[in-house]
């Protein structure tokens, strides 16, 4: 298969990976070495369906993202794009977001994905701390007009593009592109060149440009082949903004190098119906979702889904309650999977092995993955730990480091280790299982609580959608346990329901760990990736 030049894998004697390296010239680019290459092969082969809610659809063949993605080279350059240049992209969800990008990969410029919910104050931060050059957005009416305030305070700024017409007279790509060359001689790039800058959620910190070289589109091989298991000429859909990194996750580069196709629901306002019929109407095969996208699905009404053969998760939390529901209904095992915006796929239930409901699953053979105690040393099985990655030579998928944050860089990269902050503990089959982030911790009454654990439990009552677990100050206890909760659409608020809540969570809970403090909200306050923000109820 295509993608099989680009790595070797080794199996044991059950067929399950246990070894994956990847293997790729100096020069390696995903735009010209995959898109255009395939595009050679086989120009007919589908690479992109695009459909909105209104029923509009957009097919695009590999030949097309080709032709188009030189034309955009042409028309960036004309404006002084070059090699290097920092590119940020506020696209949500369009179709022109998948030839734009591998024009910047051709061109040897960086992307920065952003998310369109930006407000001006975030723009302008992201701008000042990297150095953003050039801001290509779809041409939605919000995201055009904090561009324009944008444009008058940072004058740095070279040039600002929109995809598709405006009233704020910015400069207009989709224009620019249509009269361009379709062919294109190849421009010099290196594999170790910044290749894609996300924006970490920034939870509890301002958010932190994390940049990965082209090798991480290479590093997704695993991500397409192992965990999504995606078909070849099936179709694979991921639910997520094209300004978060699960984009990368799952709707070009794992994929396309596994030949199969993206495909794209353009939505404004989730319904997960919708979501449902999409998914049948173009018999979607494989598929990958938030935990809150799962949550609606099975908690807003029965779901049949004849034509998926396999589902994943990542991102949060999943509650094995909803797992099994879905399971339940649909007769798929959800596998769920662990990663962070600094790396690719670390820990996941792949093919070949059992998947455990609950469980994030096994490491991954691109990286070497321990659970360790603050001194260093290994825990042992069921005593939990932080997740660090032991650093290898020529360590493909981890993050090249924080732009401009070298000290935070050299602090995450110490000891011959990667630290990921994350916790987790693993049974004795080698099973990893989530305990939260390092900075969520509880400390009540002298004791350390995961916020996870009692989630889970919270989110198995009949009434509950989601929750969010944090400490209050608490003269007794130093923190005492708060949960804040959103309610399904059929429940209503009240003092009677908070007690009912609580007394069906405490009942599962060590007494260390009984919640003290119920509040509902009608929604939980998130980060533009979706990540919620703790600190807000803390």
């Amino acid at each position: 298969m295509f993608y099989q030049q680009f790595c070797r894998e080794e199996f044991d004697d059950q067929g399950r990976l246990v070894r994956f390296d990847l293997t790729y010239p100096e020069d390696y680019n995903f735009g010209y070495d995959v898109v255009d290459r395939i595009a050679e092969v086989t120009p007919e082969k589908l690479a992109l369906l695009w459909i909105d809610a209104e029923k509009n659809e957009r097919r695009f063949t590999f030949d097309q993202i080709r032709r188009l993605s030189n034309q955009t080279v042409h028309a960036l350059r004309a404006r002084g794009v070059k090699r290097g240049d920092r590119v940020m992209l506020m696209m949500k969800r369009c179709y022109a977001y998948w030839f734009v990008i591998v024009a910047l990969h051709k061109i040897g410029a960086i992307a920065v994905p952003v998310s369109h919910m930006l407000r001006l104050e975030d723009v302008v931060y992201r701008v000042h701390k990297i150095g953003i050059s050039y801001v290509i957005a779809l041409a939605d009416d919000g995201i055009a007009g904090i561009l324009q305030e944008v444009k008058e305070e940072l004058s740095g700024l070279k040039e600002i593009w929109t995809y598709g017409p405006n009233k704020y007279g910015l400069r207009n790509l989709e224009e620019d592109i249509a009269y361009m060359p379709e062919t294109l001689e190849r421009i010099p790039t290196s594999v170790s060149d910044i290749m894609i800058v996300y924006f970490t959620s920034g939870t509890t910190d301002y958010p932190k440009a994390v940049a990965h070289n082209h090798t991480y589109s290479l590093a997704h091989i695993l991500t397409a082949k192992y965990w999504q298991r995606v078909e070849e000429n099936g179709l694979h859909m991921t639910v997520a903004d094209t300004g978060w990194g699960k984009a990368s996750w799952g709707k070009i580069y794992g994929q396309w190098l596994m030949g199969a196709v993206v495909i794209v629901y353009d939505f404004e306002s989730f319904d997960s119906r919708q979501l449902v019929t999409i998914l049948n109407r173009y018999k979607v095969n494989t598929f990958c979702a938030p935990p809150t996208v799962y949550r609606y699905m099975v908690k807003r009404g029965n779901i049949e889904l004849p034509w998926l053969h396999h589902a994943v998760s990542a991102g949060e939390f999943l509650s094995p309650e909803i797992s099994a529901k879905f399971e339940e209904q649909t007769g798929l095992a959800i596998a769920e999977g662990f990663g962070q915006t600094e790396t690719t796929l670390q820990i996941a239930n792949i093919a070949g092995y059992e998947t455990r409901r609950g469980s994030m699953g096994r490491p991954t053979p691109l990286y070497d993955i321990e659970v360790v105690k603050e001194d260093g040393t290994p825990v042992s099985p069921g005593e939990p730990g932080e997740i660090v990655i032991r650093l290898r030579e020529n360590q493909s998928g981890l993050m090249m480091g924080y732009l401009n944050e070298q000290t935070v860089t050299s602090k995450s990269f110490s000891d011959g280790v990667y630290h990921t902050g994350d916790l987790a503990w693993v049974d004795p089959d080698g099973y990893f299982w989530y305990n939260g982030r390092k900075d969520d911790v509880i400390k009540s009454g002298g004791f350390r609580v995961g916020p996870v654990e009692i989630e889970n439990i919270v989110i198995e009552h009949p009434l509950v959608l989601e929750c969010s677990v944090v400490g209050v100050p608490d003269a007794l206890r130093g923190q005492a346990i708060k949960a804040v909760i959103v309610l399904l659409p059929k429940a209503v608020p009240s003092d009677e329901l908070k007690k009912e809540i609580r007394q069906f969570a405490n009942a599962r809970l060590a007494v260390f760990k009984h919640i003290r403090h119920i509040e509902f909200v009608d929604e939980l306050p998130k980060t533009h990736n979706g990540k919620i923000r703790k600190r807000v109820f803390g």
